[in-house]
């Protein structure tokens, strides 16, 4: 059986096209963030929450934000969502099957 994941993708350029300062941003916004997991997980320490994952993505630093995380804890998806809106930055969206 799949499930349908929607993602949210916070890119690391501004909407005017600059590259987003400092170029860690990506791995501190998810590290702040990792404490929020599945009910039970315990990713162990120096790692990464499931619902937001720092990438690379055509050569620009992004985090991966599942919006499942909207449910578990909304607090914490407004401070995602407030970081992207605060800084200016190019967000998107997407829909993903998971095993």
């Amino acid at each position: 059986m799949t499930h349908l994941v929607q993602q949210m993708f916070i890119h690391g350029l501004t909407l005017d096209g600059q590259r987003f300062r400092p170029s860690d941003w990506a791995e501190r916004l998810a590290g702040v963030m990792s404490q929020f997991r599945p009910a039970g997980s315990y990713g162990g320490p120096n790692t990464y929450s499931p619902y937001v994952v720092p990438i690379v993505l055509d050569g620009i630093r992004c985090v991966v934000v599942d919006k499942r995380l909207r449910d578990l804890e909304p607090l914490a998806w407004k401070f995602v969502c407030d970081f992207a809106k605060d800084n200016n930055l190019k967000i998107s969206e997407q829909d993903v099957q998971t095993p």
